[in-house]
């Protein structure tokens, strides 16, 4: 019924050869890969390495999209967690954090993408989708990186470090003076506009600098991230420097100066915000220590309120096993004109992450806190969180 195909059967029936040719042909456009996934990102950098495509290859921008060296990498992040705390009206609760995709992109040798979109759950339990950053990349030398989209501000350390996967952090969460805009934090996290940094000829000492352009953070009721339309045609500005000596792997400090107008009820307020950090993170051992000032001076008016922050992070690993314990104090000057009815809060957290497997961790928390003013009795509360990575 059936019989083998032999070489003059191919000679003589040109249709059967042609069709060989086309299995052939698609059976190498299967085997070519798609995408590939990259090694997890670090903490604290926003790129990922992919080979580049040269320009010789590649005259045309949908030739270009063909090369296996331009990919698109895709990375997911993710937490599920249970609190219970003896705050008054607050139920203990089993909860999904944030759905992190990061995506990153090499265009060319010298420019690439960055981008994070976030699935996010709010306090009535609907999800929104959010695009917490987007930016493009040129890099042509070690000393000018720049890029424009949206971004982490680098305000302090803990912001440009850590983004939004839970599973990077040691701790099962970030400081009350770094959170989100959308949890009520009173920094401005994110950025749209343009943000440049690069190193400074200076040997050993390993200096940098980072300059921001951008526009400025809403507060109040309204979007705080400024995406698509400022308010004001006034911009916000941010210079810093970060010494990284080579003699000390893994110190860094840095400082950072921030300058804006953000609107308040009774009009415009000249904001500044002055940031400081030292951290030491070697293979075990990690110290993280961070100060902000933010000075608030209603346009018009002598007065200026000034609020504190500060934290303090050490965390040891043993194999898999890494036990931290952090002090916050948030002092907020009731008077303040953009978030005085917020008051401050102080207290230790206790906790310890176990790297159950490469791509999990198991965290667990211990936070009491003495809110101000008017509260008369701590908070303590228990979280267990299991944070991962795909």
């Amino acid at each position: 019924m059936f019989r083998k195909f032999s070489e003059n059967d191919l000679e003589d029936r040109p249709q059967a050869r042609q069709t060989l040719r086309r299995i052939a042909v698609l059976a190498l456009l299967l085997s070519r890969p798609i995408a590939t996934y990259a090694q997890p990102p670090q903490a604290s950098s926003a790129t990922q390495e992919t080979s580049p495509s040269p320009a010789s290859q590649a005259p045309d921008p949908h030739d270009a999209m063909d090369q296996e060296s331009t990919r698109l990498q895709l990375r997911g992040f993710a937490d599920v967690q249970f609190r219970a705390s003896n705050e008054r009206g607050t139920p203990s609760t089993f909860s999904i954090g944030q759905l992190d995709l990061f995506i990153t992109s090499r265009l060319a040798s010298d420019l690439s993408l960055v981008s994070e979109v976030v699935f996010e759950a709010d306090d009535e339990n609907r999800y929104t989708l959010d695009v917490e950053r987007l930016l493009l990349q040129f890099s042509p030398s070690d000393y000018f990186n720049i890029g424009v989209g949206r971004y982490h501000t680098a305000i302090g350390f803990y912001n440009n470090a850590y983004h939004h996967g839970a599973w990077f952090q040691t701790a099962l969460g970030r400081p009350q003076l770094f959170k989100f805009e959308d949890d009520g934090g009173i920094l401005p996290i994110h950025g749209v506009g343009v943000t440049a940094r690069g190193r400074i000829p200076s040997g050993k000492l390993g200096l940098r600098w980072i300059g921001e352009i951008a526009n400025g953070r809403r507060y109040g009721d309204a979007e705080a991230v400024q995406v698509v339309q400022d308010d004001s045609s006034n911009k916000a500005v941010n210079v810093g420097f970060l010494l990284r000596p080579e003699w000390v792997p893994g110190l860094q400090s840095g400082l950072s100066v921030y300058r804006d107008k953000p609107a308040s009820r009774s009009g415009r307020v000249n904001q500044s915000i002055i940031a400081a950090h030292l951290v030491y993170q070697s293979g075990a051992f990690e110290q993280l220590n961070e100060v902000v000032f933010i000075r608030n001076t209603p346009t018009g008016e002598a007065r200026t309120s000034t609020t504190t922050g500060i934290y303090t992070q050490v965390s040891r690993r043993f194999g898999r096993l890494s036990p931290y314990i952090r002090y916050e104090h948030l002092d907020v000057p009731p008077d303040d004109p953009l978030f005085g009815n917020l008051g401050g809060v102080s207290g230790p957290s206790i906790g310890v992450r176990y790297d159950f497997r490469d791509l999990a961790a198991l965290k667990i928390q211990w936070d009491r806190f003495t809110r101000r003013p008017g509260a008369t009795d701590a908070i303590n509360a228990v979280t267990a969180q299991v944070a991962f990575t795909f």
